[in-house]
């Protein structure tokens, strides 16, 4: 007679390895409170399979255990890192710590970097496309996303591979994938509005943007879309869908603005002092934040989103107006003091 388990309406055959196992389990619920001898009377989820493998020892091939596997990974994603530097390891470690497995390369060797956050690193892009992953994240430079993207053997991956991009400008990137990428595969722009300076604590109440550029309809695809910008949220992140041309805009009057504060005031050599004024600490604070990521994360904040140029110069108009009122001040005291002695 054939034994089946029954989990939310759908019937798994256990194999006959397996059915000491589940008798097992059937014994210890009938001596349970609930004392029913009905096994189908008893809600039956992963945590019950959980405690029947604790009693028995199960090997990997008992019905439990690969349900429970089953289970595992469709929770989880395999999420490809692409530059596997800095802000890609800042990112590697929160998808680790949430029970994602992460692979990741780049153009240095970041091995052991890798082994010590609980990812693997491939030094070759071809066994790293070959790992085929869920999710493939482009955390390179600005300035090297399109020899990256374009030197990418994507016919090695999935042919529906989700790409995310998580750089600090948005159109260039969109615009770029919808170019090189086959249509075969999703594409979900990103920007989590913080780094590894401002996002080494908790991120709750930290700004991710996103725009799915283009997701497939079918439920496979929208569902993993849906888990992978649900992480982000379970971190606490303050979710903000907009499009990539509503980013750019935004972001030239707050991101770029605030580096090039912060490097203006980093070029002159500030110094923190025992009698700083709080105003004075936040500054310095800037500096730190901003000045730690490299220039070319700043040069490329300039080059690719086309409102920095107003932006800068607004900036620069709006120092003057600052130096100018100071001048004019300063004559009218002068001109006063000057007719006082006239006189």
């Amino acid at each position: 007679m054939k034994q089946c388990l029954v989990i939310s309406g759908a019937t798994v055959q256990l194999a006959p390895a397996a059915r000491l196992s589940f008798s097992r389990l059937s014994s210890s619920v009938s001596k349970s409170p609930r004392n029913s001898n009905d096994l189908r009377s008893v809600p039956c989820s992963i945590s019950n399979l959980k405690y029947s493998r604790s009693l028995d020892a199960a090997m990997s091939f008992d019905a439990e255990a690969k349900l429970e596997n089953s289970w595992d990974e469709k929770e989880s994603l395999t999420i490809g890192i692409v530059g596997f530097g800095n802000f890609g390891q800042f990112l590697a470690r929160r998808f680790v710590e949430a029970g994602h497995t992460v692979i990741g390369t780049s153009r240095g060797d970041y091995t052991e970097d890798a082994r010590g956050i609980g990812a693997e690193f491939f030094a070759d892009i071809d066994d790293f496309c070959e790992q085929h992953p869920d999710v493939v994240v482009l955390s390179s430079s600005i300035l090297s996303l399109d020899s990256v993207i374009r030197s990418l053997p994507v016919q090695r991956l999935k042919r529906s591979t989700l790409f995310v991009d998580v750089l600090s400008v948005k159109v260039f990137p969109k615009n770029l994938l919808l170019e090189v990428l086959p249509k075969e595969v999703d594409i979900l722009c990103t920007h989590p509005m913080f780094g590894p300076d401002s996002g080494k604590g908790s991120w709750d109440g930290l700004n991710f943007m996103y725009e799915p550029v283009r997701i497939g309809t079918s439920k496979d695809r929208q569902d993993r879309m849906e888990k992978f910008i649900g992480f982000f949220r379970s971190q606490g992140c303050r979710m903000v869908e907009m499009t990539c041309e509503e980013h750019d805009k935004a972001a030239a009057s707050t991101q770029f603005i605030t580096h090039s504060v912060g490097r203006t005031l980093g070029a002159m050599n500030l110094e923190r002092t025992d009698i700083d004024t709080k105003g004075y600490e936040s500054l310095m604070s800037l500096v730190e934040n901003t000045t730690n990521d490299s220039f070319e994360l700043y040069y490329g904040l300039f080059l690719y989103n086309p409102n920095a140029t107003q932006e800068l110069e607004r900036l620069e108009q709006a120092f003057d107006q600052v130096k100018r009122r100071l001048f004019q001040r300063l004559h009218e005291k002068l001109r006063e003091n000057l007719h006082i002695n006239l006189e």
